[in-house]
């Protein structure tokens, strides 16, 4: 009788185990964890990933990247004031991951890669520009053509509540390159005159590497700080173990 309540009790327990595993199970499916911290698996394992986790996780209550939405954004350039309203920013799901190095003794952790972004929206722009008084407003689209991007994020562990660990960030910094081109396709620039608009845009795109450095900068801060954001999120919400097969170091 003892052995058979014993053989049960372990059947049970081996049952619940699996049971248990299998239902707590956060990351989804399309995370692979390394077996080691090499750049040719982390760099395959995040291109792998990056066209899903873009869309957002809703069961984990992770805000989708591609496309988002800039509800509203200044922009101060010399002597006009751009605003950006309701831009949608699509382009990440097609990034190409160039290197992911994974230092996790050092807690240190770096994401290189590059993609094309397209921002569409509505803009209103008040100022001077060079001897033209500027009171324009309409639609906007930008195209930022091979963005190249270096993400170096110093991390660190913790311990939730339910006994597992998982990655936490405590900085970042990154750098960046236009890459080919910006194109700017700015409507109504003067309401009043269509020829002086044309000439101002493309006065724009000839000066294209110029004006980015002003105009541009703004919104890939923005990006840059919506991503870490979500990959907080991501990490507080998905433990450790489930991310990488390595122990973490002592």
């Amino acid at each position: 009788m003892n052995f058979h309540m014993s053989v049960y009790g372990i059947t049970l327990n081996i049952l619940l185990f699996f049971f248990r595993s299998g239902s707590t199970k956060l990351a989804p499916d399309y995370i692979h964890p390394c077996n080691d911290t090499s750049s040719e698996c982390l760099v395959k394992a995040t291109q792998d990933a990056v066209p899903h986790f873009v869309r957002g996780i809703p069961e984990l209550d992770i805000p989708t990247l591609d496309p988002f939405v800039i509800e509203e954004l200044s922009i101060p350039l010399s002597g006009v004031k751009v605003t950006f309203l309701q831009g949608k920013v699509s382009g990440f799901k097609n990034c190409i991951v160039d290197n992911v190095i994974s230092e996790l003794d050092k807690r240190h952790f770096v994401l290189q890669f590059h993609t094309n972004l397209t921002i569409k929206g509505q803009y209103t722009a008040v100022g001077r520009l060079l001897l033209f008084p500027i009171n324009g407003e309409g639609d906007a689209t930008i195209k930022l053509t091979n963005l190249r991007m270096k993400v170096d994020i110093n991390t660190k562990y913790i311990k939730g509540k339910n006994g597992l660990h998982h990655f936490g960030l405590r900085n970042y910094k990154y750098t960046f390159d236009y890459g080919d081109r910006v194109s700017f396709d700015l409507q109504n620039i003067f309401k009043e005159s269509k020829q002086l608009s044309d000439t101002v845009l493309n006065f724009l795109n000839e000066n294209w590497k110029t004006v980015a450095e002003e105009f541009g900068k703004p919104i890939v801060d923005y990006a840059v700080e919506l991503a870490i954001n979500t990959i907080k999120k991501f990490f507080l919400a998905v433990p450790y173990e489930e991310l990488i097969n390595v122990p973490i170091p002592i």
